[in-house]
C-alpha cells in the first residue's frame, strides 16, 4: 500500500456539493410542475437534467462548470451518487413485485407479458440491427447492440404505471391489478435478459458458449437467491428484530442487504441494480418487514436519491442533437416501434392466451407502454458500458419520456369501455367496506405468556385458533418474562410446548430476563409489532384492576392494537356457532365487528354473527319532548348497523342486526347472548395511558364480569 486512502480533491468535492444541490432542487421543482400538469413527476425530474445539461443552460460557460460533471473524479463522484439512487429505486420496485399477484392473474398476466416481451424483442432487435453504426458505442458489437435495444424496449416502468393507475383510480380494479402483474413479469424477465446482454458486453465475442455461460450465471444467482438467499434473509431479519434493540436497525439491515446483493451481481460481471431488484423481491415476500421501514425507504428515495438519478440522466441528453433530421427520424422510429410492438404484443397475448375481451386486451398495451424510470436506468447502463452512443442514449431517454406521457391519456380513454364483472364488483365492495381497517395490514404479532410449570394455559389453543382465522401468514412471536437467567431452560421448554399450537406459522420464541414483566413486554412491543394478544383467564390479582395488574398496564401502554381474550375454559367454545358484537356506532366497535366478520368468513363452520346496538336513553328523550334527538339517535344507530351488514356481505357473512331499547345496554347484550347461546362476544374500546387505573367503560366492564362465554376486547388506542 502507498498509504492511507484520501478524499477527493477539494475543488471536486465543492463541485459535487453544488451539483447535488442544483440538481435536487431543480428536479423537485420541475417534478412538482409535472404533477400539476397530471404527469408523472419523473418526467419533470428528467427534464431538470435536460435543462441544466448541454441542451439548454449547459451551453453557458458560467453554468457548465457547476452542472455538467467533467471526466475524471468529478464525474465518478456524481455517477456513484446516481447509482445509489438507481439501486434504491430497483429495491423499492422489487418490494412492490407481488409474486402472489402474478399467480392470481397468472393466465392473463403471462399471456400479456409473453406477447409484449416477444413482440418488442423481435421488433426491437430488427430495429437495432438496422440502425446506423454511429448509434452504437465505440466498442459495441452489432449483435450486442441490437439485443440491448430489444431488451430495453421490452421492459415497462412499474413506478410510472402504478402512479398512472392511482391517478385514474384503477389500482384495485382487476384490470389495474393484471396490468401490474404483467408489468412485474415483464420487468423480472427483462432484467434477466438485460443481465445476459450486459454479460455479453463485457465478455468478448458473441458465441453460443459465451451466451450459455452468462445465462447459467444469471440462473444460478436467481436460484441461489430464491432458495438459500431467501432463507438467510428471513433468518437475519428475524434475528435483527428479536435480538437487537437499536433504533432503525431494520432500515440499516435492508440497505446493507441491498449493497450485499448488488456487490454479488457486480462481482458476477452483471449489474448492481439487478442485485438490488432481486433483494427487493426477497424482502417483499417477508411478512416480518415493518411497513414503516418501506415507507422511510420510499420517502428517502423519492425525495432525494431518485430525483438526483433522473436529473443526472437528463444531463447526458443532448436534445439539440435531435434537431438533426436523421437523428429525429431515428427517435420517431424508436418511439413508434416501441409503442406498436408493446401494444400489438400485449393485445395478442391477452386475446389468445388470456382470452380477454377486446377493450381489456387493449388496456394492457395502453398501460404497459410506459417505460419511464426503468428505461432511464437501462439506458444509463448501456451508456456506461459503451453499448450506446450519446445520441442513442438521448433517443432512448426521449422514448421513455414520450411513452410515459402517452400512457395516462391512452389508458383513460380505453377504461371508459370496461365495466367490472360481478366478482370484481363484490371485491370492490368488500374493500370499500373495510376502508380504514386495523387488521388488513398486520404483519407481526406478539403473544406473551407467563411460565406455568404444569404446561401451557388453556387459552393458547383459543389464541392460536383466533390468529389462524385472522391471517394464517402472520408472523407470531411467543414471549415470556423471567426474573433471572436461572429459569431460562424452563422458559424455553414452556415456549416450545406453546409452539406446538402454531405448527404452520412463522413463529419466534423470546425469553426476556426482567424483574418487571409489564415493562419488558412494552419494550418488546416497541420493536415493530402490529398486534399484541393477551390472555386474561384468571381472576384479578389486585384490587382496582380489571384483568390483572400486568394486563391492565399493557392495555394502557401498548402503542399498537391490542386483543384481550377473557374467560375460562376458552378452548371448549371452539369451534363457535354464534358470535355477538356489541356495537354503539363508534369506530372502536366497528373494529371489533371487523374482527368478528374476518373470523366468521375464514372459519369452515361459518358461525353466525349477531350485532346488537342498545339505545338506553330513548324514553328519557321522548319524555322530555326531545323527539328530534331521539329520532337522530335511532337513525344513526340504524345506519351503523346497516354498515355492519354491508361489512358482512362484503365477505359473504350474514350479520343479524338487533336494535334494542333498554335501560341497561350491558344487561340487554348479556340477555341476548344467553338466549342465543353465544360462544363469543366481541367488544371494542379505545383507551390510552391517561389514567392511573385502566377503565374500559361501564358497559364493557360489566360484560366482562358477567359473561358466560369468552369475551374478546379489541383496543385500538
Amino acid at each position: 500500500m502507498d498509504g492511507p486512502f484520501t478524499s477527493a480533491p477539494h475543488h471536486d468535492i465543492l463541485v459535487l456539493l453544488v451539483q447535488l444541490c442544483i440538481l435536487l432542487v431543480t428536479a423537485r421543482l420541475l417534478g412538482e410542475v409535472a404533477q400539476r400538469l397530471r404527469q408523472p413527476s419523473v418526467v419533470g425530474e428528467i427534464l431538470a437534467g435536460v435543462v441544466l445539461g448541454p441542451s439548454v443552460l449547459g451551453n453557458l460557460p458560467a453554468v457548465q462548470h457547476w452542472t455538467i460533471p467533467e471526466p475524471g473524479v468529478s464525474g465518478y463522484l456524481l455517477e456513484e451518487v446516481s447509482l445509489l439512487g438507481a439501486m434504491l429505486l430497483l429495491l423499492i420496485t422489487g418490494m412492490e413485485t407481488d409474486l402472489r399477484l402474478i399467480r392470481t392473474h397468472a393466465r392473463t398476466a403471462i399471456g400479456v407479458s409473453l406477447g409484449g416481451i416477444l413482440t418488442t424483442l423481435f421488433t426491437g432487435f430488427i430495429l437495432g440491427w438496422q440502425l446506423p453504426a454511429e448509434m452504437r458505442g465505440a466498442s459495441a458489437e452489432p449483435m450486442v447492440f441490437a439485443l440491448f435495444v430489444a431488451t430495453a424496449m421490452s421492459i415497462s416502468a412499474i413506478p410510472v404505471i402504478a402512479k398512472v393507475l392511482l391517478d385514474l383510480g384503477l389500482m384495485r380494479r382487476d384490470i389495474g391489478q393484471t396490468i401490474l402483474a404483467a408489468g412485474m413479469s415483464d420487468d423480472t424477465v427483462g432484467w434477466i435478459l438485460l443481465s445476459v446482454v450486459v454479460g455479453l458486453a463485457g465478455g468478448g465475442a458473441f458465441s453460443v458458449t459465451n451466451v450459455m455461460g452468462i445465462v447459467g450465471t444469471v440462473l444460478l444467482f436467481l436460484v441461489g437467491s430464491f432458495t438459500v438467499g431467501a432463507f438467510v434473509v428471513e433468518r437475519i431479519l428475524a434475528w435483527c428484530q428479536d435480538r437487537l434493540v437499536s433504533r432503525d436497525r431494520i432500515l440499516t439491515l435492508v440497505v446493507a442487504l441491498m449493497f450485499a446483493w448488488g456487490a454479488v451481481t457486480q462481482a458476477l460481471d452483471l449489474e448492481a441494480v439487478l442485485g438490488a431488484f432481486v433483494m427487493g423481491i426477497l424482502l417483499g415476500r417477508v411478512r416480518r418487514l415493518p411497513h414503516d421501514v418501506i415507507e422511510v425507504l420510499e420517502r428517502m428515495t423519492m425525495a432525494v436519491f431518485a430525483p438526483i438519478f433522473f436529473a443526472t440522466a437528463g444531463l447526458k441528453v443532448d436534445v439539440l442533437a435531435l434537431l438533426d433530421p436523421r437523428l429525429a427520424a431515428i427517435a420517431v422510429a424508436v418511439i413508434v416501434v416501441a409503442t406498436v410492438g408493446k401494444v400489438v404484443g400485449t393485445y395478442a397475448g391477452a386475446r389468445v392466451i388470456g382470452r380477454r375481451p377486446h377493450w381489456n386486451a387493449l388496456a394492457f398495451g395502453a398501460g404497459l407502454n410506459a417505460r419511464g424510470a426503468m428505461e432511464i436506468i437501462i439506458a444509463t447502463i448501456g451508456l456506461k458500458l459503451g453499448i450506446l452512443s450519446v445520441p442513442m442514449f438521448s433517443v432512448i431517454v426521449v422514448m421513455a419520456i414520450a411513452t410515459s406521457l402517452m400512457a395516462p391519456t391512452a389508458l383513460r380513454w380505453v377504461v371508459r369501455h370496461i365495466e367490472p364483472d360481478a366478482e370484481e364488483s363484490a371485491r370492490l365492495r368488500r374493500e370499500a367496506a373495510e376502508d380504514g381497517s386495523v387488521f388488513g395490514a398486520l404483519r407481526r404479532v406478539l403473544l406473551p405468556s407467563r411460565v406455568r410449570p404444569d404446561g401451557p394455559s388453556s387459552g393458547v389453543g383459543f389464541e392460536s385458533w383466533l390468529l389462524e382465522r385472522l391471517d394464517p401468514a402472520l408472523a407470531v412471536s411467543l414471549a415470556t418474562v423471567i426474573p433471572t437467567n436461572d429459569q431460562h431452560s424452563e422458559a424455553l421448554g414452556y415456549l416450545g410446548r406453546i409452539r406446538s399450537h402454531f405448527p404452520h406459522r412463522d413463529v419466534a420464541e423470546r425469553v426476556i430476563v426482567d424483574d418487571n414483566a409489564a415493562r419488558a413486554i412494552l419494550n418488546e412491543v416497541e420493536q415493530g409489532y402490529d398486534l399484541l394478544v393477551l390472555g386474561a383467564t384468571e381472576a384479578a390479582d389486585t384490587a382496582g384492576v380489571i384483568f390483572s395488574s400486568v394486563v391492565d398496564t399493557l392495555v394502557k401502554g401498548a402503542p399498537c392494537t391490542t386483543l384481550v381474550i377473557s374467560g375460562v375454559e376458552l378452548d371448549q367454545h371452539l369451534p363457535p356457532q354464534r358470535l355477538l358484537v356489541a356495537t354503539n356506532g363508534t369506530s372502536a366497535a366497528r373494529h371489533a365487528a371487523e374482527l368478528a366478520v374476518r373470523i366468521a368468513a375464514s372459519d369452515p363452520s361459518r358461525p353466525e354473527i349477531i350485532a346488537v346496538h342498545v339505545l338506553e336513553d330513548q324514553q328519557e328523550w321522548l319524555a322530555s319532548g326531545h323527539l328530534d334527538v331521539a329520532e337522530r339517535t335511532r337513525e344513526a344507530a340504524e345506519q351503523g348497523l346497516a354498515g355492519l351488514q354491508r361489512l358482512g356481505e362484503s365477505r359473504d357473512v350474514f350479520v343479524d342486526t338487533r336494535l334494542v331499547e333498554a335501560s341497561s345496554a350491558e344487561a340487554a347484550i348479556l340477555s341476548i347472548a344467553s338466549r342465543h347461546r353465544v360462544d363469543m362476544i366481541f367488544v371494542g374500546t379505545s383507551v390510552s395511558a391517561g389514567t392511573h387505573n385502566l377503565f374500559l367503560g361501564r358497559r364493557v366492564e360489566r360484560i366482562l364480569l358477567n359473561a358466560k362465554c369468552p369475551v374478546v376486547v379489541v383496543n385500538t388506542a
